[in-house]
């Protein structure tokens, strides 16, 4: 199933997007409970949502299309990976020296969270603003120092990021923080789509198209350290909770993408599109545009 969380006047509510021969529809979930994060934690939720989906008409349903979506989930935390894929390392590390022993792992905070639907303003004096297309987890059991063998049992769903980055902070520093948590710089959606239809994790391709171009194409096999591996891992340290999303880092740009590397500008759009998952456009502004009267106002994102 693709579970989504789509906006009206009256706030955010969850629903289900329902295939149809005229395409994606959309069924309400409010009746059932207010928050998508609550269905993957519920069993018996999961099971009211799949009965809903296999009986009701796909035509009496509104088109997708005709509403905006929001994330997905809140998540309460969002940790991500960096260097996970092999032969995306550092600058000036060997890609074929051998694997780390750990994780890289970092946060982004609350207000980097964005809607598949928000376009991305761009920081006042950013000069070298980058994407990152990655797999997100979504957690729909508690995880606290699970296994290993376990760890899959935790996953709610999965869905995409967009890690969006601004070099030139993220280079001035040690800690990655500012150059990963601007307003708006984690765009994620647009569905949570549940493990039944993601058999092995391990076995996606990860591609990312900008300008009409693929900048991006990778398997999650090539990852170091597997989905099963992470949550284990996090949940040693921290409680991973229903809603608490994991991205699970980038891969390397291809050879062409980086030599040709451009940073983001106003206009930009960046589609990241990751197999059994879906796609995930997010447009890039300026953070001023000009009013129709001339003065610049601020684009709400």
């Amino acid at each position: 199933m693709r579970l989504v969380t789509y906006r009206e006047a009256s706030g955010d509510r969850p629903a289900v997007v329902v295939s149809s021969p005229g395409g994606d529809r959309l069924l309400d979930l409010s009746a059932v409970t207010p928050r998508v994060e609550q269905i993957l934690a519920d069993e018996s939720l999961l099971a009211e949502v799949r009965a809903a989906v296999e009986t009701t008409d796909a035509a009496t349903l509104p088109a997708l299309e005709s509403v905006a979506l929001a994330a997905p989930v809140t998540p309460g935390k969002i940790l991500c990976l960096g260097y996970n894929y092999r032969g995306h390392v550092p600058d000036g590390v060997d890609p074929t020296a051998n694997d780390p022993e750990w994780p890289d792992v970092f946060v982004k905070t609350s207000n980097t969270l964005a809607g598949p639907d928000d376009a991305v303003a761009i920081p006042p004096g950013a000069t070298d603003v980058d994407y990152e297309g990655e797999v997100a987890i979504v957690i729909g059991r508690r995880a606290q120092r699970v296994s290993i063998d376990d760890a899959l049992s935790h996953v709610g769903g999965y869905t995409i990021l967009n890690d969006v980055s601004d070099r030139a902070w993220q280079r001035r520093q040690s800690q990655w923080a500012l150059g990963k948590c601007s307003d708006g710089f984690a765009p994620l959606g647009p569905w949570v789509v549940t493990p039944d239809e993601v058999p092995d994790p391990q076995d996606l391709l990860v591609e990312v198209v900008r300008d009409g171009v693929v900048t991006v194409s990778q398997s999650t096999s090539t990852t170091i350290f597997s989905v099963a591996f992470v949550i284990h891992h996090l949940s040693q340290v921290l409680t991973l909770e229903p809603g608490d999303v994991v991205s699970t880092g980038t891969p390397q740009k291809l050879p062409e993408a980086q030599e040709a590397h451009r940073p983001l500008a106003d206009g930009d759009a960046v589609t990241v599109r990751i197999s059994r998952i879906g796609e995930l456009t997010t447009r890039f502004v300026s953070p001023l545009t000009p009013s129709t009267t001339g003065t610049p106002q601020e684009v709400h994102a």
